[in-house]
């Protein structure tokens, strides 16, 4: 009986530690675009974190829409309105962050727009959130380190079909479909709205949100101990709300 009853307390521990792991979890969502090269310069110090907090943080992703097409984008604050013009940039952000970006790609095959692979990610991300998580480091490693044009839909089909590679269980006529039919827009839509909404004018963005404390907003690319040190002040007991 004694030994009944141990287990049935443990039980209740266990269960009650569980929650508390639940309650206590970051969720993180993370507003960017494939053809953002601040959020692959971030993405070493991301990983970092993703590995030292583990299931201590939940992450999502938002399709922000940073290119519709050239023919309506300026970018006023880095003097971009043509394709070539968006080199630099791109050679700006692997020079401070040092991570290897090909900018070259602007002047080779430059991307006509970031809204097809906007609707590729959430074509995937409609099936689950993992696939649609490496599914972006894709198309990252892709762009900006292979310097592949991911506006196409031929690369962004063939880039799903990798996909499948990894996760057998992905159904690429699925993807197909809401690719084409229009789930996969719709679902970038609602994205390009919720950015929108929290008047997000940069990326990368992320809003950091755990159970009973106020969140915390990150605009532009930080390093890795900027994201630390504001991930210790969402966990301790006096968080107010900050905007960074």
């Amino acid at each position: 009986m004694n030994n009944n009853v141990s287990l049935k307390k443990s039980s209740k521990l266990d269960s009650s530690s569980a929650k508390a792991r639940v309650a206590d979890q970051i969720t993180i969502t993370c507003y960017t675009d494939p053809l953002c090269c601040w959020s692959w310069a971030m993405k070493p110090a991301l990983d970092n974190i993703r590995q030292q907090f583990g299931n201590s943080l939940s992450w999502q992703y938002r399709m922000a829409g940073l290119i519709p097409s050239w023919e309506n984008y300026i970018d006023s604050t880095n003097s971009v309105s043509r394709p070539f013009q968006m080199g630099p940039v791109w050679m700006h952000a692997s020079s401070v962050s040092g991570v290897p970006i090909d900018a070259n790609l602007w002047f080779r095959d430059p991307p006509a727009s970031s809204y097809p692979p906007c609707i590729a990610f959430k074509a995937v991300q409609l099936q689950s959130e993992e696939y649609a998580t490496t599914y972006l480091n894709m198309l990252w490693e892709n762009c900006m380190g292979a310097g592949i044009n991911i506006s196409r839909q031929s690369t962004l089909i063939h880039l799903a079909g990798q996909l499948k590679l990894k996760y057998p269980d992905f159904d690429m006529d699925e993807f197909e479909n809401s690719l084409i039919g229009g789930a996969g827009l719709n679902a970038f839509k609602a994205d390009i709205r919720e950015t929108k909404e929290h008047n997000i004018t940069r990326l990368p963005a992320l809003i950091l949100r755990q159970s009973g404390k106020a969140s915390l907003f990150i605009m532009g690319y930080k390093p890795y101990d900027y994201l630390l040190d504001v991930i210790q002040q969402l966990v301790s007991e006096e968080n107010t709300a900050i905007k960074l």
